[in-house]
């Protein structure tokens, strides 16, 4: 059974490794390309929960945190212009956001899995995007919690700006976040026709394997 949803292992692996590199690179003032692929995490689980169920979803999930831990210890022996590419407080964030939106994911699919075919997958990659993008950005640059890493600087994330530009005045990790839950919600719509496309050739593949 492991063997049928290897391919939803390691793609989880390959978006983790991919999202970690990507992060490092801007696009445009609130985002980095990191923002574009990995919402793709979602899709990877919430297919596998469709066909195979929520316990192969679940440790496709673990498998990307494991990579992701991976990833980060990796990062915090690589020096960039202001010191580790990977801090304390980002390897926390991105751990413990990942973890807990994509089991609240995989949680929240299955409650709905009997449902219209886009009502699971569509709910719980919104409702667990949101948790993802709140803790990530709140845990990694919150001023609040400047007591995880005090050696940390992230005063440049407290600098009050307006929201994106043109909302109102708030801390610019609260546009970061506020753009990058955008690219989730976007990707998350547009990730139904792939869900319905993929889950539809894995089913068929299923029941002639069996």
């Amino acid at each position: 059974m492991t063997r049928s949803y290897l391919p939803g292992i390691l793609a989880m692996a390959a978006i983790v490794v991919a999202s970690n590199i990507l992060v490092q690179f801007l696009f445009g003032q609130w985002l980095t390309w990191g923002a574009f692929t990995y919402p793709i995490a979602f899709l990877v689980t919430d297919v596998t929960n469709r066909v195979y169920g929520t316990g192969p979803a679940r440790r496709v999930v673990l498998a990307g945190f494991v990579v992701g831990v991976i990833c980060s210890l990796i990062g915090t022996q690589i020096m960039g212009e202001f010191g580790p590419l990977v801090t304390l407080r980002i390897a926390v964030a991105s751990g413990l956001a990942f973890l807990t939106a994509q089991l609240l994911d995989v949680s929240i699919f299955a409650a709905l899995r009997n449902g219209a075919w886009w009502r699971a997958p569509l709910a719980s990659t919104l409702i667990g995007a949101s948790v993802d993008t709140a803790l990530f950005f709140s845990i990694a640059f919150s001023g609040a919690l400047v007591w995880l890493e005090p050696s940390n600087d992230v005063s440049w994330a407290g600098e009050m700006l307006p929201i994106l530009g043109t909302g109102p005045v708030a801390p610019l990790w609260v546009s970061l976040a506020v753009a990058d839950w955008g690219v989730k919600v976007g990707l998350a719509l547009l990730a139904l026709i792939p869900f319905r496309l993929i889950v539809a050739r894995l089913t068929r593949a299923k029941a002639t394997a069996n």
